[in-house]
């Protein structure tokens, strides 16, 4: 168990309300995905717990990691309710029961306004990531929707910080609870901070790319202050040979998801994103994050680094930093309680070098979880007679209506030909490999057969 699984999972079994207040990527979500499970009654198919998250990924993501823990237990339904996706599905969804509800506020207090969440049977709320919650606004819909529940219930609250504000709401929604802390920043031996001068905003672009190039990265996040800067930033990225992915709040639905699941597989090697688009990423191995520019808020700021070095691995933050931003480097040293010493940029003959190309491509079949697609009837499909070989598939994403799989990009147009003479299920599926980036729809571009043509 990590610290904080240890710590909070025996006041949580014993029914206890928790304030759990840890560093990111520390094993919150197994511990009250645990204890959620360990009071279910999966005979009773009825909304038993309400798992509140700030983000769409977060919620998918959280949601996925309890149906990992479950696996051992019979017929647990976990449903998923976020914005961006049909709402009269999710209610369709929600009439043919439900055990475990995770969702983001917005959308989970609209399905109780309109009485398609039954909430009667509910035992037991967590907020997840509450102080990003409340940093969205979403202190009244929160209020909103513990109004509605049942008054005797257990409540957890997982926080990497603890303002206030939080303070504040944990007064209103829980009754004695346990407060757990464990260390909430990352120090010197979990994460390498390195801070780097820049003179102005068109030095950075450079900068960004000799940071890139030095420290070679094979999967490194870009945070940015706003939505045109990721945009604009992954744009540049690309035109200098990076395989670059922008994320940000104007983006769809699915090329959200396509983005992420890129850039998860390995498919891209630099995700160029915002705050609250990130909030509550989970990906394997990442090396770095860079900031583009340095967070308004010190707390940003902690979360932000703790994409890298996260559950016990070694991780690099860079920073880009200016002298306009001194007040920020400033608020920052003080709250980090160490010193910052920016250095100067690596040699300008980095740029000589050549962007790390991707080791991976993703094949797209627009089949999924409604066809009944499985994991493993897609790597039989690319791995039968005459396929190619098991080590050179990768993640294998399913989706309602679509898949997504990763390959070695050397084997990308033998799976593609595989995928064309073979079925799923028995059936024909068009395949595709995906060339173009989904933030910019001009630039889309695509390969494609039918499975089983």
């Amino acid at each position: 168990m990590t610290t904080i699984q240890e710590a909070s999972l025996p006041p949580i079994l014993a029914g206890r309300d928790v304030i759990a207040q840890g560093k990111t990527g520390s094993g919150k979500t197994a511990a009250f995905g645990l204890g959620l499970l360990s009071k279910l009654v999966t005979s009773e198919l009825k909304v038993q717990s309400l798992v509140l998250c700030p983000t769409r990924e977060l919620a998918d993501q959280v949601a996925e990691e309890i149906r990992r823990l479950a696996r051992t237990v019979q017929n647990v339904k976990v449903s998923t309710l976020c914005g961006g996706k049909p709402f009269r599905a999710q209610a369709d969804s929600l009439d043919h029961g439900a055990h475990i509800v995770v969702g983001t506020p917005g959308r989970v207090d609209d399905h109780l306004r309109k009485k398609t969440l039954n909430v009667a049977g509910l035992t037991a709320l967590v907020l997840d990531e509450a102080d990003r919650m409340l940093d969205m606004g979403f202190q009244d819909t929160l209020e909103a929707i513990v109004e509605s529940l049942p008054k005797v219930r257990q409540t957890m609250l997982f926080s990497a910080t603890y303002p206030d504000s939080i303070e504040s709401i944990a007064t209103k929604v829980m009754t004695e609870p346990v407060m757990v802390r464990v260390d909430s920043t990352h120090d010197s031996e979990t994460i390498e901070q390195r801070f780097f001068n820049v003179n102005d905003d068109q030095e950075r672009l450079k900068a960004l790319r000799l940071l890139l190039l030095r420290f070679r990265p094979e999967a490194a996040v870009v945070f940015c202050n706003t939505k045109r800067d990721a945009q604009e930033v992954a744009t540049d990225l690309r035109a200098h040979g990076f395989a670059a992915l922008a994320l940000h709040g104007d983006l769809e639905q699915r090329d959200r998801d396509e983005t992420l699941v890129r850039f998860a597989n390995k498919s891209s090697s630099v995700l160029v994103a915002t705050d609250v688009a990130a909030r509550g990423l989970d990906i394997e191995s990442l090396d770095a994050v860079i900031n583009y520019h340095i967070a308004r808020d010190p707390e940003v700021h902690l979360h932000r680094i703790g994409r890298t070095g996260r559950a016990g691995g070694v991780g690099a933050a860079y920073s880009l930093v200016s002298e306009k931003e001194s007040y920020k480097v400033a608020l920052l040293q003080d709250y980090l309680r160490q010193e910052i010493v920016s250095e100067p940029l690596p040699s300008t003959a980095t740029l000589q070098q050549s962007a790390i190309s991707p080791a991976m491509a993703t094949l797209l079949i627009d089949a999924g979880k409604k066809q009944k697609i499985r994991a493993g009837d897609i790597l039989g499909a690319l791995t039968g007679e005459k396929g190619i070989a098991g080590d050179q598939v990768g993640k294998i994403n399913i989706f309602h209506n679509r898949s997504y799989v990763a390959v070695h990009k050397d084997a990308a147009k033998a799976a593609l030909r595989k995928l064309s003479e073979g079925k799923l299920k028995g059936r024909s599926f068009r395949a595709r490999l995906i060339r173009g980036y989904p933030d910019i729809k001009k630039e889309t571009g695509s390969r494609s057969a039918r499975v089983g043509r």
